[in-house]
């Protein structure tokens, strides 16, 4: 059960990651034609700069879950690869709490200030006057995403622990090993 719903999550990630590479070569092209027009014809498109930001904003936090997801995420491991199985799966259980805790209270921080910027009509001080809330639904849904994906692979790795089930834990959150890097980059 929780294999498949590990799988529904990285699916999702991946989705959400394509859509946000996307958006963010849209954005890039749109900064190119903007410094373009401004150097040959003397006209800029205001914002771009703005809406290039945003778009980052919000791809970079739906890519968390998927460098969760995926293990891709950096660690020094120097220490941690010396450590047989069970030490690193607590090592990997333990940093996905603190991950956890981090993460809860920079969502919960996150959408306190959405609801002020709702509830206070904020906009932003540029050019554009953007509603700050729109944006920041799509920056803070990535936060919530990836608040629920580390919920679920903290719930995983515990219920695989009180299995006795080492093997897994570092399966979904543990660090790759170099045979897993090779065989990724060699059969993707």
């Amino acid at each position: 059960m929780f294999a498949a719903i590990h799988g529904r999550f990285l699916k999702v990630s991946q989705v959400a990651v394509w859509i946000g590479g996307g958006a963010l070569l849209l954005s890039a092209v749109m900064v190119t034609l903007d410094v373009l027009s401004r150097k040959l014809f003397g006209y800029t498109m205001s914002g771009s700069d703005e809406i290039s930001g945003y778009v980052f904003a919000a791809g970079t936090t739906w890519a968390y879950s998927n460098c969760l997801l995926t293990r891709s995420n950096i660690r020094i491991d120097a220490f941690y690869n010396m450590l047989s199985t069970k030490p690193k799966a607590i090592l990997d259980l333990l940093g996905l709490v603190l991950l956890l805790y981090y993460i809860y209270l920079l969502t919960v921080n996150a959408f306190v200030m959405f609801l002020d910027n709702v509830e206070f009509m904020s906009t932003a001080q540029t050019t554009l006057a953007t509603p700050l809330w729109i944006p920041q639904v799509f920056w803070l849904s990535g936060l919530c995403f990836f608040l629920l994906s580390l919920i679920f692979l903290t719930v995983y790795g515990f219920t695989a622990m009180a299995k006795g089930d080492w093997a897994t834990i570092g399966r979904i959150a543990g660090v790759k090993s170099m045979e897993e890097e090779i065989t990724e980059e060699t059969h993707v």
